[in-house]
C-alpha cells in the first residue's frame, strides 16, 4: 500500500497525471472520476485456490482491460526503512531497501522466472547454535517475562512464517511460556442446514469430531486456549471505524466466559478498549464438500502469524522461520520487508534434514511486471 506520506515525492498534481474519463466503449471509466490504485506487485497476489500460476497473474490488475487506462506513478523510497533510522545508517538503509527490491522482483539468485535458490546474508542469519529456535525468539521477544505487560513491546514483533502449522507451534511454545491461567474456549461446530436434504448426505462425515478436527485458514481452532495479556490476531471485520478490522493485534485484557475484553495494540486506534463476542464463523474454503459454521471466538494466538497475514504491518523486530521454504510469488519479499531496519531483521533457514542453511526458495512471477 502507498504510504500516507509518500505522495510527498510527486512532482505533479493528480489532476496533471490521471486520465479523468477515460472511455471503454461509450463509457467513461468510473463516471468520468479520478480513481487512484495503491499496490507493490512485489508481494503477495491474490490467493485463488487450486488455481494455476498463470490464472493467478491473469486475475491481477495488469491483466484487467482498465490497465491499458491507468498512467503508472513509480514510487521509490522504502517510507518503512526511513522511520527513526539515524543518519549514519544511511548506507546500510540503501543497500538493504535496494537488496529488498531485488529480492522482490527476482533479480536474486539468477533470472529464473518462477523458482529461484538465493543465498541469504550471513548477518541476517540464526546459525551455528545448539537451539536456533529459541535463540530467534530471543531475538524477537527479549526478556519476554520482564516486558510481559507494556503492551508496546507486543505491538512492534513478531515471528513470520509460511504455513499455519508452523505458526501455531511457535505460539503455542510461547503461550506457555508466560505466566497467568489458561482459559480453554471450545467451539460449537454444525452443518448448515441447507446442506442436510436427501438421503444422499452422508452424516458420518460431518460428526462433531469430524467438524472439531478442522484447521482452515481464517477459522479459528476449535480449542481456543488464552491467556491475560497474550496478543492475539483478530480474524474478522467486527467494527471498521474503531479499528476492528481483519488483521488488527489486540492484547487481552480479561477472559470472560461469553465475552473477550481487549485493547488495540495496531493500527490507528491503539489503546481503544472494546470486547469480542463469539461469532458464527462460515468458512469459504473450496476443499471442504459441505458448508459447515463454527460459533467462536474469531482471534487467534499471535505472537507468531504467517506471512500473508502480516502483509501491510510495520515491526521493529521481525524473526523469519523457514522450516520449511516459502510457496507463492511475492512472500519472501513481504517477510523481509516487515522491518523498519535491517538490525530489527533475523533469519532462520531449516534445510530438508533439519539443520541450518543460508539458502532458501525465492518465488517471483516475472509476468506480472511485464506491462509496467
Amino acid at each position: 500500500m502507498i504510504h500516507k506520506h509518500a505522495f510527498e515525492a510527486l512532482d505533479k498534481s493528480f489532476k496533471d497525471v490521471l486520465c479523468t474519463g477515460n472511455n471503454i466503449g461509450d463509457k467513461p471509466l468510473f463516471g468520468g472520476k479520478v480513481v487512484v490504485f495503491g499496490g507493490d506487485f512485489r508481494q503477495i497476489l491474490p490467493v485463488l485456490q487450486g488455481a494455476s500460476n498463470q490464472d493467478v497473474v491473469s486475475s491481477c490488475l495488469t491483466s484487467s482491460y482498465i490497465w491499458r487506462e491507468c498512467k503508472v506513478l513509480k514510487l521509490t523510497k522504502n517510507m518503512r526503512l526511513l522511520q527513526g533510522n539515524d543518519q549514519s545508517d544511511v548506507q546500510e538503509t540503501s543497500d538493504f531497501a535496494r537488496w529488498l527490491l531485488d529480492i522482490g522482483e527476482g533479480k536474486v539468485g539468477g533470472e529464473n522466472d518462477g523458482e529461484s535458490d538465493v543465498n541469504i546474508p550471513a548477518d541476517l542469519l540464526i546459525d551455528d547454535s545448539s537451539d536456533p529456535l529459541s535463540d530467534l525468539i530471543e531475538f524477537v521477544y527479549p526478556s519476554l517475562l520482564d516486558n510481559f505487560g507494556d503492551r508496546d513491546f507486543w505491538s512492534e514483533r513478531a515471528v513470520l512464517a509460511p504455513t499455519n502449522e508452523v505458526v501455531d507451534d511457535i505460539n503455542n511454545r510461547l503461550l506457555s511460556l508466560v505466566p497467568g491461567e489458561e482459559h480453554e474456549y471450545l467451539s460449537s461446530d454444525s452443518v448448515c442446514q441447507d446442506e442436510i436434504v436427501g438421503d444422499n448426505f452422508d452424516r458420518n462425515l460431518c460428526s462433531p469430531d469430524v467438524l472439531n478436527s478442522l484447521h482452515i485458514s481464517g477459522i479459528p481452532n476449535h480449542r481456543l486456549v488464552l491467556k491475560v495479556g497474550v496478543p492475539v490476531m483478530l480474524l474478522r471485520n467486527i467494527d471498521q471505524r474503531n479499528g476492528l478490522c481483519n488483521g488488527t493485534r489486540l492484547q487481552i485484557v480479561s477472559l470472560g466466559r461469553h465475552v473477550i475484553e481487549v485493547v488495540i495494540i495496531s493500527g490507528n486506534n491503539i489503546g481503544f478498549r472494546t470486547f469480542i463476542p463469539r461469532l458464527s464463523l462460515i468458512p469459504t474454503d473450496k476443499r471442504i464438500a459441505f458448508r459447515f459454521q463454527r460459533r467462536q471466538f474469531p482471534i487467534s494466538v499471535c505472537f507468531a502469524m504467517t506471512i500473508n497475514k502480516s502483509q501491510g504491518q510495520s515491526l521493529s523486530r521481525v524473526g523469519l522461520y523457514l522450516k520449511s521454504p516459502v510457496f507463492s510469488h511475492g512472500q519472501l519479499y513481504v517477510a523481509l520487508s516487515r522491518v523498519k531496519s535491517k538490525k530489527g531483521l533475523k533469519i532462520l533457514i531449516l534445510d530438508e534434514d533439519g539443520r541450518t542453511t543460508n539458502v532458501t526458495r525465492n518465488i517471483v512471477f516475472k509476468s506480472i511486471f511485464s506491462n509496467l
